[in-house]
């Protein structure tokens, strides 16, 4: 394997030359590293960009304008690549404020050319390249300073395989698919500009349709609060307050801090730092008239409805056998029984807003006139 071509970027003013650049390439290759132990963002740990030619490490500990960096991440000319970027926007997004587009996810492109679903990127480039990369170093410690050789190298063999990736996939990729995936690619962005408001956090927490208006009223105000000190803390949601407590939390409505700490998966140091803030926002929100409640969440899906789910999922894998994608790239489950809510048992039924782009195009009229 011939000796990777590794520089580092520790100032501005280099990482403006530089941007300026690779907004004369038709694509580069990025990747992050971060640490989330005991954070609730993800904090940059390094940023590495692959053009073609050498790989590039940023040191955001050292980089404290990203404004040439952000307006590389949004040009439309030049092709942003990543492999499984979900977290790598994240912290873009918390970096710089902006995000890579247009995307070209190698993981998803994989999946339209029918070679894996969710690959490793390990395997993918085995697979592509016939090339065995070094041992994981995705848990170490990449704060410290300086980074081990074993670190830089991982870290710098990521984005320079990441460009005879993107080639090779790009030469088999055909102008549909490759609209397809870059159509996923700008989803992928616009759920992560999506800012998710607080109020709303209730919705998501397991077996909330079990719950009346007025208890719902109580779960809304403990998720929200969570979610706002998460935030603000900068710290895991469970730390605020973990998970597991917040249905018997809003079922039971304890009043004082020994039932309080009795209730299921509640941390001692919950009790200690927050149990009156908790129970002061159990008893306001209790106390709410009923016009200020939740409407309450639909049940979900009866299990006789399988059958149809099933038959609703065949349409993705006939046109997955067609196209000769992998078929879990074609429906996701939420959207099939998205469908099947919007008239289930006996119908009509309409297409969810979930289902978009070509999905809609190719399959929404086979899936409607599937259950009748």
């Amino acid at each position: 394997m011939p000796a990777i071509d590794i520089r580092w970027i520790l100032d501005d003013a280099t990482l403006a030359d530089r941007c300026r650049e690779w907004r004369t390439r038709p694509f580069v290759t990025l990747d992050t590293e971060f640490m989330r132990v005991d954070t609730f963002y993800p904090i940059a740990a390094l940023v590495q960009v692959g053009d073609g030619e050498a790989a590039w490490l940023i040191d955001p500990l050292c980089i404290t304008d990203w404004t040439s960096f952000a307006a590389l991440l949004e040009d439309p000319a030049v092709v942003k690549v990543l492999h499984s970027c979900s977290e790598d926007l994240e912290v873009f997004q918390r970096l710089t404020g902006s995000q890579p587009q247009p995307l070209f996810d190698t993981q998803i492109a994989a999946g339209y050319l029918n070679i894996g679903f969710s690959m490793g990127y390990s395997r993918l480039v085995k697979e592509l390249l016939g090339l065995e990369l070094p041992k994981d170093e995705t848990r170490s410690d990449w704060l410290q300073r300086p980074l081990s050789e074993m670190q830089v190298r991982y870290a710098a063999e990521d984005v320079q395989h990441l460009c005879e990736v993107y080639r090779e996939l790009e030469r088999r990729l055909p102008a549909d698919k490759r609209a397809w995936l870059l159509e996923d690619g700008a989803e992928l962005i616009a759920g992560q500009r999506e800012v998710h408001d607080p109020q709303e956090a209730w919705r998501e927490v397991k077996l909330a349709w079990r719950l009346n208006g007025q208890q719902l009223a109580v779960l809304r105000a403990l998720c929200a609060w969570r979610e706002e000190q998460a935030r603000q803390r900068d710290q895991p949601r469970n730390r605020i307050l973990r998970e597991r407590s917040l249905w018997p939390l809003a079922r039971t409505q304890p009043r004082d801090l020994v039932t309080l700490a009795r209730i299921e998966d509640m941390h001692p140091r919950t009790v200690r730092q927050d149990g009156e803030t908790i129970l002061r926002l159990i008893a306001e929100a209790a106390a709410l008239p009923a016009e200020q409640w939740p409407a309450q969440l639909p049940e979900p899906l009866p299990l006789e409805v399988s059958p149809l789910l099933k038959k609703l999922r065949a349409v993705g894998q006939r046109e997955a056998e067609r196209l000769q994608i992998v078929p879990e790239l074609m429906l996701r489950k939420k959207v099939l029984e998205a469908l099947l809510k919007t008239g289930y048992p006996s119908g009509p039924y309409s297409l969810p807003d979930s289902l978009r782009g070509w999905r809609r195009a190719l399959m929404g009229q086979a899936l409607l006139d599937t259950p009748s």
